[in-house]
């Protein structure tokens, strides 16, 4: 099992704004036949060092999360979130 985790700031930390980005990142579950399990957050807390959303996506393999990267519903993910989005962060790893 390969696990990504992506946290991201956004630019604009409205509610709006932040239920969007989660739409938009949800709606890849089932769209990826690679993708096995994806879940997003939006942080609760809203300290100096959080991050307002948490994206976790699962696959079977480093190859599987490869594909993903360049399909066309990720790409278009990337898209809206290089329009939105202030930084990220990102831990990938073997379970």
């Amino acid at each position: 099992m390969f696990t990504h985790i992506v946290f991201f700031k956004l630019k604009e930390r409205t509610p709006e704004v932040v239920a969007k980005t989660k739409e938009v990142l949800l709606n890849m579950e089932g769209k990826i036949p690679q993708l096995k399990y994806i879940e997003v957050g939006a942080d609760v807390l809203h300290t100096e060092r959080s991050y307002d959303i948490a994206l976790v996506t699962r696959f079977d393999s480093l190859d599987d999360m490869n594909a993903y990267q360049v399909h066309p519903v990720h790409q278009e993910v990337i898209a809206y979130m290089s329009t939105v989005r202030e930084s990220s962060v990102a831990v990938d790893y073997e379970a």
